[in-house]
């Protein structure tokens, strides 16, 4: 089977790098932003985030069938990178608006938000994620699925101790600035080295766009993708326990157990490092089809270094807590990742990114920040941020989250035995 040419692999990592940066800062810097200049107010990030989510699950739909009729994936690339970091930093703005009323600015700051995320998701969930689809193979996805879970930890070891200095010696807005201009640089970048698949043919529907943008919304397409789905299924669940505390995280760190922003980079960034290094061995378990045994060694992992963090409040056991988190969590999205891009519908690639974002964000961010919204209103300490009173979020949130994620062993049952069914039926056509 073909490989993946150095240069693919070099863009893999510049376009994944760039956008996991922007992501990093949308999820964990946004809310920050929001709680330490707006208000501390859970309904605002609640809003936020459900309104991003739908608004990314959308754009993957539509831009996704677009790729898919057209056959291409670069313009949609290059452009969504382009104005994704312009509005990054059109979003920093909002902190200099005057503004008196904390619901207009909240409402301002959503729809901001939002805009950014269809853009973003135009660039990097649509365009660039099924990109990587097209140009990879059964043979080598364990190893960009490895690439896949590992930028996201970088981004965050980056987001956390990088973001953390800059914000603390310069504020936001600076911050806003430097991202927003690198995202963009990359996304013109990207117009004169990124090609797409040679492989790549554009597929339309002779009855149309909006009947090929339907087509995948139907009973048939799950029963005969029951795989898939059931990975989907395993997706959504974990990652709803994983938008529980995600993003409160950098709130709770310095609300609540009063670090500042660069000591919380430093406990979260350092402590994800060793994770990374995991990705290697992992990869070779997943490419030999271990893909069940390593979710749940991972769960296990994650789970472990979630109730570590809400016992603790020591920097050396937070760190050790975050670590096991961090682990569980990259190989699980690592896992996930190469399982779902070895199934997906060659004819539908794009289509099946907008799926995957249904199950992957939109349910999670949506369902995720209302239980967190719910458990610090009711059981959240009260503070006062700015010189605005409000509830911060507190150990519970950790605790909650750890046995959510427990959750995510039921739907792995039935998708393990899915893919034992079908390495078997392999193995016997390779018999014959």
């Amino acid at each position: 089977m073909e490989k993946i040419s150095k240069k693919n692999w070099a863009l893999i990592w510049i376009l994944g790098m760039a956008g996991q940066l922007c992501w990093n800062v949308e999820n964990a810097w946004f809310n920050t932003f929001v709680y330490a200049k707006i208000a501390p107010n859970p309904d605002i990030i609640s809003w936020m985030v459900g309104a991003s989510a739908t608004v990314t699950t959308f754009a993957t739909f539509l831009i996704g069938t677009m790729g898919d009729r057209r056959g291409k994936r670069k313009p949609f690339i290059a452009m969504g990178y382009i104005l994704w970091g312009i509005f990054t930093i059109i979003f920093g703005v909002s902190e200099f608006l005057p503004i008196t009323s904390v619901f207009a600015a909240g409402c301002f700051v959503v729809v901001l938000d939002a805009t950014m995320s269809f853009l973003g998701s135009v660039g990097y969930d649509s365009g660039f994620c099924a990109w990587t689809t097209d140009i990879s193979n059964e043979s080598n996805r364990g190893k960009v699925g490895g690439a896949f879970a590992t930028m996201p930890v970088l981004a965050t070891i980056f987001g956390s101790i990088v973001s953390g200095i800059i914000i603390d010696q310069l504020d936001f807005f600076a911050f806003f600035i430097m991202i927003g201009v690198l995202v963009t640089a990359i996304g013109i970048f990207s117009l004169f080295t990124l090609k797409d698949s040679p492989t790549l043919r554009a597929r339309k529907d002779p009855k149309g766009f909006w009947h090929q943008f339907f087509s995948v919304f139907n009973f048939r397409t799950v029963s005969e993708n029951k795989e898939l789905f059931w990975v989907f299924v395993i997706m959504m669940v974990y990652f709803i326990g994983f938008n529980v505390y995600f993003p409160y995280v950098t709130i709770y760190f310095v609300n609540y157990l009063g670090m500042d922003y660069t000591l919380t980079g430093m406990v979260q960034g350092l402590s994800l490092l060793v994770a990374v290094l995991l990705t290697i061995p992992a990869a070779r378990f997943i490419d030999r089809g271990k893909n069940t045994r390593v979710i749940a060694a991972a769960l296990l992992v994650n789970v472990i270094g979630l109730v570590i963090v809400s016992l603790s409040s020591q920097l050396i056991s937070l760190a050790f807590g975050m670590l096991l988190t961090g682990a569980g969590y990259v190989i699980i999205l690592q896992t996930l990742t190469a399982w779902f891009k070895n199934l997906y519908p060659e004819e539908q690639r794009g289509q099946f990114e907008g799926i995957k974002q249904l199950f992957f964000v939109c349910i999670p961010m949506i369902i995720g920040p209302l239980i967190s919204n719910y458990i610090i209103t009711y059981y959240g300490t009260p503070a006062v941020v700015d010189g605005k009173e409000g509830m911060i979020p507190n150990e519970i949130l950790f605790a909650v989250s750890a046995a959510l994620t427990l959750v995510t062993f039921f739907p792995l049952i039935p998708a393990g035995k899915l893919l034992t069914n079908r390495k078997e039926i392999k193995q016997d056509k390779g018999e014959r």
